[in-house]
Formats: structure tokens, sequence, C-alpha cells
């Protein structure tokens, strides 16, 4: 009868590494995969420059450690310093305003202590983790008024950033919050009609330009207009969207070998190892390169709704959906601007361009994607019978 009784009781069963180091393994491959199909599009596209490789490693050991650390944080902890986080980002951004580092036209930067940082890329981070705390604290169903005080938390920090100006960044803020708002219940009645809002503005564009000068600054009026007709100014404004098509056709389906690009080794694509190293790998490896790479993307996206979905807490749930949309928006915003379907707006291609702040940012988003997952309940693992294949 002991025996039985000793056979019977449940095996103590020590529980995988990763998970105790709060790890998902399927989002950290996707991602070193990522990281590492960069780094060999970089190599070409900074002229087979290892320093600069260096360098971009460096930034990924840094943006890995960031993601790390913030994985060791639960949910929990995160809600509770969601709005400090939130104020020190809209006072970094006020002191930008003040006393900012000015480069290239734009005032971005804060140099302290001989450290220069851009504090809106903190602000991707704070937005969508004060909106989703917020509306995690009111009580369900959520009321119109929440959802508006919602919207407005990601329009103050996306208002000073304009103000920089930064518009690409400030699409990426406001678009964490609306996608805050999306997955937290917002109307599709409402969407719809931001939607048509949108056409009809886009359609008063293209019968008269000049309307662009109540919302836009001069530069960011030009980047529309050479978007509607890049050949207008082909050696000006339209040279980079002139040229970063003319890449990306040549590559066609299998591309022209990697390193043997021709418009980024003679010098013809601009700015061809940040923001339009996609015309960089369509150039040399052709369509089934962006296909191989888009399903990477994909792949990551995936997962991260996938532990969205699988959140034990509305935090989470509200947290993870728009911290992975923010990252397809990067994909959309960065290849669409390179391919001449949205204007120049300087997003990097996540994970790929070589940058350390954006990179450090964007890894941060996965730690806490990774908080949200390893830290769940064990009993409100729910529906984890569809978990074969993403686990």
């Amino acid at each position: 009868m002991m025996s039985d009784s000793i056979l019977s009781m449940p095996k103590q069963v020590s529980s995988p590494l990763l998970p105790r180091l709060h790890i998902d393994l399927p989002l950290l491959t996707g991602i070193l995969l990522l990281c590492a199909f960069g780094l060999a599009m970089l190599y070409s596209a900074s002229g087979s420059d290892i320093a600069m490789v260096k360098r971009q490693l460096v930034n990924i050991a840094i943006a890995l450690a960031v993601m790390f650390a913030l994985a060791q944080l639960s949910p929990a902890k995160l809600k509770a310093i969601s709005p400090w986080f939130y104020l020190a980002g809209l006072l970094l951004l006020t002191a930008v305003l003040v006393m900012g580092d000015m480069s290239k036209g734009a005032q971005r930067w804060l140099l302290i202590g001989g450290f220069r940082f851009q504090p809106s890329e903190i602000v991707k981070i704070a937005v969508p983790m004060m909106c989703a705390g917020f509306l995690a604290s009111m009580p369900q169903p959520l009321k119109a008024w929440h959802l508006l005080v919602a919207f407005f938390l990601a329009l103050i920090p996306a208002a000073l950033i304009i103000k920089q100006p930064d518009l690409g960044t400030a699409i990426l803020v406001t678009a964490a919050g609306v996608f805050t708002l999306f997955f937290a219940g917002l109307s599709w009645r409402l969407i719809l009609l931001v939607v048509a809002i949108a056409v009809a503005g886009i359609s008063a564009v293209l019968f008269d330009p000049d309307i662009l000068d109540i919302f836009l600054h001069p530069y960011q009026k030009r980047r529309v207009l050479t978007l509607l007709d890049p050949q207008n100014d082909p050696l000006g404004a339209g040279y980079h969207i002139i040229q970063s098509s003319i890449a990306i056709g040549s590559g066609g389906i299998f591309g022209k070998g990697w390193l043997n690009g021709t418009q980024c080794h003679l010098d013809f694509l601009p700015e061809q190892h940040t923001d339009f190293i996609f015309a960089v790998i369509a150039e040399e490896l052709g369509f089934i390169g962006i296909i191989i790479m888009t399903l990477l993307y994909l792949f990551i996206i995936l997962r991260g709704l996938y532990i969205a979905a699988m959140s034990d807490s509305t935090y989470g749930r509200l947290l993870g959906g728009a911290l992975t949309l923010v990252f397809f928006i990067y994909l959309l915003v960065n290849t669409g601007m390179v391919s001449g379907i949205l204007p120049v707006v300087g997003v990097p291609l996540p994970l790929v361009s070589y940058g350390g702040t954006s990179i450090i940012t964007i890894m941060a988003g996965f730690g806490i994607l990774m908080s949200i997952h390893t830290h769940r309940e064990p009993s409100r693992t729910r529906q984890s019978e569809i978990t074969s294949f993403f686990d």
C-alpha cells in the first residue's frame, strides 16, 4: 500500500531554465534570427565596415540586457510604475524643448553628463504602459470618457514630440495609445469614422496642397508633395524615393547577390545603413529575401499577439497587444516610405537598421512581452491547447 501511494504522488519536476529567467524562447529565437539577418545586411550596406557592425553588436547586447531586466519585473510592478514612468517622459520632453541639443535642424536630444539620448524613445514605451494601466484600472464596461482620457494621455506627449519636430516618432507614440484603445474595445464605428476623415484629408490635399501649410512645417510639406510626385524634384526632395525605387525594382526575384548591390555600393542610395536599408535588402536579395525577412517579422508579430491574448490580466492584454502592433507600425512605415507609398519620416527598419536608441526601445517592449507571458499564474493559462504551433 505504501509503495502504491508513493507511486501515485505527483513527481516534482524542475521548471525549465528559460521560463525561470522569464525568457520566452520562441520570441527570443525570432528576435535573434532577425538581428543576425540585420547584421549581415548592415555589413553590406555599410560598405563592409566591420567597425560599424561591431558597434551594432554592442547596441544589440545592451538592448538584450534591457530586455532581460524588464522581463524580470512582473506586470503588477510594471503597472505600478507606469504613472511615474509616463510623468518622467513628459518632463524629459519638456526639457528637450527648453534645453535640448540641436542637430540637423531638429531639437530632439538631451545631453546629460556627457550622455546624449532621445527622450521620445522612452515615451514610446511609457505611453502604452500608462494608457493600459489607466484603462485596466477602470470599471468594466468602459465608458466613452475613459477612452477619451486615454487618448489624451497619448496625445499630450505626441504634441510635444511634434514641436521638436519629429513626425515619425509622434506617429508611433499616437499609434501606441490608439492600439491600446483598440484592444480595450474601441467601437468599430469610431474607427471607420477616423478612417473616413483620413481619406477626406488626403483627398483635400490632392486637390489643394496649400492646405498642408496649416498643419505641417515646410520640410514636412515637401515630403508629402514629393510622395505625390517625386519626379518634380529628382535631384532634391525626390532623390531619396527615386533611388530607393530603382534599388528595389532592380533586385527582381533573386536579387543581385549579397555585397553586389550597385545602388548601394556606388553611393546612389542615401541613408543606406539606417532608414533605407530595406532597399539594400531588396536589391541584393530580391523578392525572395524580402519574403524571408517578412516571415521573420510575421512570426515575431504573431507571437506577440499570442502572448497578449493569453495574458491573465487586462493590463497585460492591452499592453502586450499595443506593443506588438507598434512594432508592426515600425515595419509598415519604414517599408512604406522606402517603397514610395508613404512620406519619408525617418522611422528605422526594426532590428535591422543601424542605431542604438531605437533598438533598445524595441527590445524593451519585447522584455515587457516576456514578462507578461512568463509571470502568468499556472492555473490561468487559458486555451493552452492551441500552443502546439507557437510553443
